[in-house]
Order: C-alpha cells, then sequence, then structure tokens
C-alpha cells in the first residue's frame, strides 16, 4: 500500500510507504512516516479550524462594525440581524456567503500555492 500526500507548505513531498511495498523500510521509519502524516493533518485541520473562526466569527464583526462606520446603521436590528441573516445565508448553501466565510483560509492557500510556486520556479532556474 502507497499513500502519498504533496503539501503546499514548502517544496518538501512526503510518501508515506508501507513495509510490504518497499523492503528496506523498516516498521520504525514507517511508524515515522505514520506519526509524521498524523501531525500534518492535524496541523492542518488546526489551521482550517482557526480560521474558520475567522472567517465565521470575526470578520463579520470587523465588517460590521467598519460598514457602521462608513455607511451608517445597517438596514435591520444592529448587529445580531446582520450576523442572523448573514448566518441564514450560510445554512441556505449561498455560495457568496460561503465564499465570505471561508475567505481566510482561501487566501492563505492561495498565498502557500504562490510561495511554493515561486520557490519552485527559482530552484528550476538555478539549475
Amino acid at each position: 500500500m502507497c499513500i502519498g500526500v504533496v503539501t503546499v507548505t514548502g517544496l518538501d513531498l512526503f510518501q508515506a510507504v508501507s513495509n510490504d511495498w518497499h523492503p528496506r523500510i523498516t516498521a520504525q521509519q514507517n511508524t515515522l512516516s505514520q506519526a509524521a502524516l498524523k501531525q500534518r493533518a492535524l496541523r492542518e485541520t488546526a489551521l482550517f479550524l482557526g480560521l474558520l473562526f475567522l472567517g465565521f466569527v470575526l470578520m463579520p464583526i470587523a465588517i460590521y462594525w467598519v460598514g457602521q462606520s462608513l455607511l451608517g446603521e445597517f438596514g435591520g436590528y444592529g448587529y445580531a440581524d446582520f450576523f442572523g441573516n448573514l448566518s441564514a445565508r450560510i445554512r441556505s448553501g449561498d455560495l457568496v456567503a460561503w465564499f465570505f466565510v471561508l475567505s481566510p483560509y482561501l487566501a492563505w492557500q492561495v498565498l502557500r500555492l504562490t510561495l511554493f510556486s515561486w520557490r519552485a520556479s527559482s530552484k528550476l532556474t538555478k539549475q
């Protein structure tokens, strides 16, 4: 069994391979590979949840505050109505609302991909 995972956090390519596929990999190396994979998955999950919290809780507060400062009062009954409208749109599957909530994570992934491609292209030009 072969499990390959490509991460966009850098130029590292992590591949966990079981003992039956490659005889030179010891059981200890396989266990370390699985531990590293679990660690990376845990870190990515924590990153996703943290940025989801940012997009669902902190960004609406900031947008409501800035909008109220620049444009005046929201057309409803304050922040509770603003957040209620946003959460209702999310529950109904509105793509714009989902994009808004996921935008911190999406921006982070775009930044990672940009840095990954920039580093990869610089390594290719040096060869």
